[in-house]
């Protein structure tokens, strides 16, 4: 049996990685010049600088060739940082997204952009819809369903008042934590959405029985008045916890384990093909017998599946609806066409809201 090899020294093992590290910075550097170079490129040609597909590719691309012990997360947020930062060489990107500082939304455009955009925060999902029809942000990020919660609805009313387009998507885990500066057994308060509380309701009952169930607007605005009352708490992330300085006192406390939203990346520009795409649309159906089935048989036959389908008031007059759908694919494919096509033989309006790449992971 051969003898297991010493590990070197630890300050040779520095050494070594201060190196590495040199050098990195120098081909970091060397990128860096030639994003200038293709910002100016972008500019002189009228091509928008956050390119989904673009950006799928780059990361798919390096996580392809990793060799490991890095993992494919690991892999895909440096990378998000390297292109976050090119943004804001290229020109900074202004996002929109549902605030205060610490929301749920600003986590997920901070693991989606990186941390060298510009974030611009509104007090509602319609403002974010509102923010980028009128030209006032590049992008806007909003809430689209959760894993255990279904679809956001107030994101579904505001794609029917607002001309914009879906770019991506971004799947953030939902990690619940309790927040306060306070002993557990001192909580008298606990702070935080409806939604929120629906997803930790049999936690808070078994650790927290002492504590009242209080509603806020958002997990943000929670933290700040736990974080100004005493014996109060919030249940938000951890991220939300360290920038408004509250302690964590229990991490992952949501019912359901995997707990994860899907949100939605808005812009104007459309996204062209990777291979593995989604398309939302909605549409209002014709008044009679067999509309829905129709839609739905043009789709089935021409092989497409359909991952999300929600419907929500039309607005218009009483019992009509109007249906949200998610189908695989894109909306150039010759077999998307075909089933949109038809579908509108049997829908009074119908509204492509985009085509973008599939999130492979969860953030």
């Amino acid at each position: 049996m051969s003898t297991p090899q010493a590990p070197k020294p630890l300050s040779q093992l520095r050494v070594m990685i201060d190196e590495l590290d040199a050098q990195l910075v120098d081909i970091l550097a060397q990128r860096a010049r030639l994003v200038v170079e293709v910002g100016a490129a972008k500019r002189q040609e009228g091509v928008a600088i956050y390119a989904p597909s673009r950006e799928r590719a780059v990361i798919e691309r390096a996580i392809a060739m990793n060799p490991g012990p890095l993992g494919a997360r690991t892999i895909e947020a440096i990378f998000r940082e390297i292109m976050s930062g090119s943004f804001a060489l290229e020109r900074p990107l202004r996002v929109t997204a549902l605030g205060p500082l610490g929301s749920f939304s600003h986590l997920a455009t901070v693991r989606h952009f990186g941390s060298s955009v510009e974030i611009g925060f509104v007090p509602s999902i319609e403002d974010v819809f509102a923010e980028v029809a009128a030209g006032r942000a590049d992008h806007g990020l909003v809430p689209y369903e959760n894993s255990s919660m279904g679809s956001i609805l107030e994101t579904l009313d505001a794609f029917l008042m607002h001309e914009v387009a879906i770019r991506a998507e971004a799947l953030v885990a939902v990690r619940l934590s309790l927040l306060a500066n306070c002993a557990p057994g001192a909580v008298r308060k606990i702070y935080s959405k409806p939604q929120v509380f629906a997803q930790c309701r049999a936690w808070c009952a078994r650790m927290m029985p002492q504590a009242e169930l209080i509603h806020d607007s958002s997990t943000s605005a929670a933290v700040l008045r736990a974080r100004d009352e005493e014996c109060a708490a919030a249940i938000g992330s951890t991220f939300a916890g360290e920038l408004h300085g509250l302690r964590t006192l229990f991490e992952g406390i949501e019912d359901r384990a995997g707990n994860a939203t899907r949100f939605l990346i808005l812009g104007k520009e459309p996204v062209p093909p990777t291979g593995s795409d989604k398309t939302t649309l909605w549409f209002g159906l014709s008044n009679r017998a067999g509309a829905l089935v129709d839609v739905l048989e043009g789709f089935r036959r021409e092989g497409i599946n359909l991952s999300h389908i929600e419907k929500r008031p039309s607005g218009d007059a009483h019992w009509a609806y109007i249906f949200f759908v998610d189908a695989d694919g894109h909306q150039s494919d010759a077999s998307m066409e075909r089933a949109i096509i038809e579908a509108q033989r049997h829908c009074d309006r119908l509204t492509v809201l985009g085509s973008y790449p599939r999130a492979e992971r969860v953030l």
